[in-house]
């Protein structure tokens, strides 16, 4: 499958710490597509109240290792809440999955959970509630406010580093230190 890019599609944004929105203060959020009417991310650094193990029990999934079942679901945005979204590796296989890029995709579809609880899901995957959503040329207004700093994505990133790393991780790939910026002094 050959993706179609989007201008910021499989990109971070990295809220500065003068961005005051109490939804994205200190947010790192994936791009999962944009184009001219507007762009829908994930938030990747903010756990919600929510293990995997409690969405399989709502869901009626059966099945699911106890690490996986404890596995922290994020809230993934504001922007519908009480819908799932699976960020992972491993192809497009699901009923309904976006490519991001040629090693990222984004599943909404229930057949990934029931995957991944028999053990034959993606090798790495998070799970999100709710996602984030900016009308057309609002993303794009923000990044000019300097509200938001930009960074390629990558798997470390994503899946392996914990949760509160990612926001200082994410600015350090481009090479920022928030400790040296005038609107972070006094935040530890």
């Amino acid at each position: 499958m050959t993706v179609m890019p989007t201008p910021l599609a499989n990109q971070v944004l990295i809220a500065l710490p003068a961005l005051a929105d109490t939804n994205f203060s200190r947010s790192v959020a994936l791009i999962c597509q944009h184009d001219d009417d507007g762009a829908m991310g994930i938030v990747v650094n903010r756990p919600s109240e929510y293990t995997l193990g409690e969405v399989f029990g709502q869901m009626g999934v059966e099945g699911g290792d106890e690490a996986l079942r404890a596995q922290i679901v994020l809230a993934g945005g504001p922007v519908h809440p009480e819908r799932g979204f699976v960020l992972h590796d491993g192809g497009t296989r699901w009923d309904s999955t976006l490519a991001i890029a040629d090693d990222l995709f984004l599943t909404t579809s229930r057949d990934i959970l029931e995957a991944m609880a028999k053990g034959e899901g993606p090798d790495h995957a998070i799970v999100a509630l709710g996602c984030a959503g900016w009308g057309s040329g609002q993303l794009e207004h923000e990044i000019t406010e300097n509200d938001w700093l930009t960074a390629p994505a990558d798997a470390e990133l994503l899946f392996q580093l914990p949760l509160d790393a990612r926001w200082h991780a994410a600015a350090g790939r481009i090479g920022v230190d928030f400790a040296h910026l005038a609107d972070y002094a006094g935040h530890a």
